[in-house]
């Protein structure tokens, strides 16, 4: 690595130096799709904040911005048959799962075209396809339901794991301990993942968190976990990696504590006042992993100036595209609302 080329702060020096080889974990070509997710997730949760802005969006509407290398590292080193589900912080996912950004927006605008035809909005979509199932506004339920699809994984002997994405406040709940529990004695293949960004809603995890290391939170079910530093791409899918092995090794599931941050506020009609600017601004300025992994494969050569522009206006043109498809795509029919509905 060319040091002249880096920052001259050394917290920032040693943010970007992140992987012991150029490539970590991945390849050229697996390199430039992730650094492409990652930027593709940081511009349509940018313009889905611009849209909430302007009334096209209703509802609640949690974006993923900071947050992005967390699920992209994870999910780069996922098989075709596993599957994911996770909170109401959700359009990342989704879009590092590879469903449409169109149909992620139509959904979000609740129109027609969306992958929940409308009905779901921002905090319940899901896409059988792309073996992504939510999504889910009930604080720590979709760890009961991954524990439930991780089963299936095992009955099936499909060699599938599943991904189970929660907050550092859904960590508390007592619903994940009862799914920690039945995940290991029976030895279901399911990788938790504890994504702490500091801040249940408004509460630090200082204040509401009696073991803030989270890694340890499965110890009594003989669960292995580990902290991973969640803006650092090549770390997260090398602990990615590591828990997918052993979960497809028949070893039963793995903690994940991957510690991150969220720029914006826990919705969008969170003002977010328990923090100050500067400490938000010193994330932004040191610890960005868009920014800083930008920054090491260019000081790598692994991504030229020409190519950085072709994925800029690629990306800008997917948002532009997707943003003008659900502001004209049609509202559900009336008749909606009796469909898709489960009767006893």
């Amino acid at each position: 690595m060319n040091k002249q080329t880096l920052s001259a702060d050394a917290k920032n020096a040693q943010s970007i130096k992140m992987a012991s080889t150029p490539l970590g974990n991945f390849t050229r070509e697996s390199l430039h799709k992730a650094f492409f997710q990652m930027l593709l997730i940081r511009r349509f949760e940018e313009k889905a904040g611009q849209l909430y802005g302007m009334g096209l969006i209703g509802g609640f509407c949690h974006l993923y911005i900071g947050q992005e290398a967390v699920v992209v590292g994870l999910q780069s080193g996922m098989k075709s048959q596993d599957t994911v589900i996770t909170s109401y912080r959700d359009h990342g996912h989704m879009l590092a799962c590879d469903m449409e950004a169109r149909g992620v927006m139509a959904e979000l605008t609740g129109r027609a075209t969306g992958y929940s035809k409308g009905k779901g909005g921002s905090m319940h979509m899901f896409s059988r396809e792309k073996n992504f199932f939510g999504g889910h506004g009930i604080v720590g339920a979709q760890i009961s339901l991954g524990t439930g699809m991780a089963f299936a994984h095992k009955y099936k002997n499909d060699n599938g794991v599943c991904m189970a994405y929660m907050g550092d406040g859904a960590a508390n709940q007592g619903q994940v301990y009862e799914s920690f529990n039945m995940a290991a004695l029976w030895k279901l293949p399911i990788v938790f993942v504890i994504e702490d960004n500091e801040y249940a809603m408004g509460t630090s995890v200082c204040r509401s968190a009696a073991l803030a290391d989270f890694s340890q939170r499965g110890v009594a079910y003989g669960i292995p976990g580990r902290t991973v530093n969640g803006m650092d791409l090549f770390k997260v899918r090398e602990a990615g990696e590591w828990a997918l092995n052993h979960a497809r090794e028949n070893q039963g599931p793995v903690l994940l504590h991957v510690k991150t941050y969220r720029y914006r506020g826990h919705s969008m009609s969170d003002p977010a006042k328990y923090r100050t600017k500067e400490e938000v601004e010193d994330v932004r300025q040191n610890r960005d992993p868009i920014e800083n992994l930008k920054t090491y494969m260019q000081s790598n050569g692994l991504m030229t100036d020409d190519e950085l522009k072709t994925i800029e206006k690629n990306i800008k043109d997917i948002v532009t595209d997707c943003a003008e498809f659900a502001q004209t795509s049609p509202e559900p029919d009336a008749s909606e609302l009796y469909t898709d509905v489960l009767c006893a």
